[in-house]
């Protein structure tokens, strides 16, 4: 097998896309472009597209054609930049593309899919980052990558790497999307089992439950307002226009920040903060410092995830919180609000953009309450059944992560000649 080794260059031409400017906002001859936001790593996002001016000589050098490379010129993270997908003529007429891609357009000789599967393996095995340049945002330069070393086979065995590529790569694929449809099914399941457990599913004789986010209940149950049985309280940020109420600061202090640690429902509890306060902020502002066990709620921005304090800790004004009287177990509670999340953010959430839930609404908020010493054995069946669930749910994100650097190995092992696609199939 003989490879000739040349520059992309030799095998491609390659373009940068045309500048955005406020002067091509308008103009006789608007036309859909592509641009970074619409390249993923091997696929075309094609539900956000603008229009740009484009001259008709600009045109016959900006057009796409079926089958051009499209790679991502720069990226705030230098693990995406160069990420590249083929145009493959999915909107009707003429498509140009911006300058925050590159386009490689096969030479003679060279077979686009091929180039099409090199591009990709440049991007997976670092070769793009490698050249890549900037602090803040990285760039690719189109003389950089013409300059990138380019391994070509003979056409008719670009044609059968290609062919091998889409071929494999579907296969797994396949696989991959199988474990997407499971891990899917197993987190509908996770979601049911603890809904069912916190309203007493189980049980055959049941009554209206007057509640927003469940029908029935456990005749022997009652439902109560959670400030029946729990403190509510909430938090603040000390003005940072007394810099003297930012020193010393060593009070815990949960913030929208601290969402991410809960945003998956498998972590309890919340024991570090990004941010602390002082005693003399506290002092000074509405903060409140809360007792450990306390349940907050993050009522903006990230609204309707919830966890419990670690440690005495304060909150930002983000947060509705619950201090739990002897009839309501914290961590029953929490399990509550999770249920019920989707009512709290389709029912009382406000806004558009940023959703809010108002503290009057929080006030009038309704749970079921069975007896302390059953919602703790709730408590202990969710873990349990969460826990086995969980475990099935890791052992996918394993299983398609080492289906990932499979797809990447085989891809880069097939364009530079390492692998014979004529003896690796089956």
């Amino acid at each position: 097998m003989t490879w000739t080794v040349t520059t992309l260059r030799g095998a491609a031409e390659v373009r940068l896309g045309r500048q955005r400017a406020p002067q091509y906002a308008d103009g006789p001859n608007m036309i859909p472009y592509l641009r970074a936001a619409n390249v993923k790593d091997g696929v075309l996002d094609l539900g956000d597209i603008l229009s740009m001016n484009f001259s008709p000589q600009e045109q016959s050098v900006f057009a796409l054609r079926s089958g051009d490379v499209l790679v991502t010129e720069g990226s705030g993270s230098i693990g995406s930049v160069g990420a590249s997908a083929v145009w493959r003529g999915e909107l009707q007429g003429t498509v140009a593309f911006q300058n925050t891609l590159i386009r490689l357009r096969p030479r003679p000789g060279v077979d686009g899919r091929f180039l099409a599967w090199w591009a990709r393996s440049a991007f997976g095995s670092g070769i793009f980052a490698s050249v890549a340049s900037g602090a803040n945002i990285y760039h690719l330069s189109a003389e950089r990558i013409r300059a990138l070393s380019f391994n070509l086979p003979a056409n008719d065995e670009q044609r059968r790497i290609a062919d091998f590529l889409d071929s494999e790569t579907a296969r797994l694929d396949r696989l991959v999307s199988v474990q997407v449809r499971t891990r899917s099914a197993l987190q509908e399941r996770r979601a049911a089992s603890m809904f069912e457990l916190v309203t007493g599913g189980s049980y055959a004789n049941r009554v209206d439950s007057g509640l927003h986010w469940v029908d029935s209940l456990p005749a022997l149950w009652r439902s109560v307002k959670v400030n029946f049985v729990a403190k509510m309280g909430s938090g603040h940020t000390p003005s940072r226009s007394n810099p003297e109420w930012w020193v010393d600061c060593t009070i815990p202090w949960i913030t929208t920040g601290e969402v991410s640690q809960v945003r998956d429902d498998r972590q309890e509890v919340i024991t570090e903060t990004r941010e602390r306060i002082s005693d003399l902020g506290v002092a000074n502002s509405s903060a409140e410092l809360h007792p450990v066990g306390t349940v907050v709620l993050s009522r903006t921005a990230s609204a309707g995830f919830s966890a419990i304090m670690g440690q005495d800790m304060a909150t930002s004004q983000d947060f509705a919180t619950w201090t739990c009287g002897p009839a309501l177990d914290p961590y029953y509670l929490l399990w509550c609000l999770r249920a019920m999340r989707s009512d709290l953010l389709g029912r009382l959430a406000m806004g558009s953009t940023h959703k809010t839930i108002y503290v009057p609404d929080l006030q009038g908020l309704r749970i079921p309450i069975p007896t302390i010493s059953e919602q703790g054995e709730i408590v202990g069946k969710i873990r349990e059944s969460n826990s086995q669930i969980d475990h099935l749910v890791d052992v996918i994100d394993q299983q398609r992560s080492l289906l990932a650097e499979r797809r990447q190995a085989l891809i880069t092992a097939a364009v530079t000649g390492q692998l014979d696609v004529t003896t690796a199939r089956g």
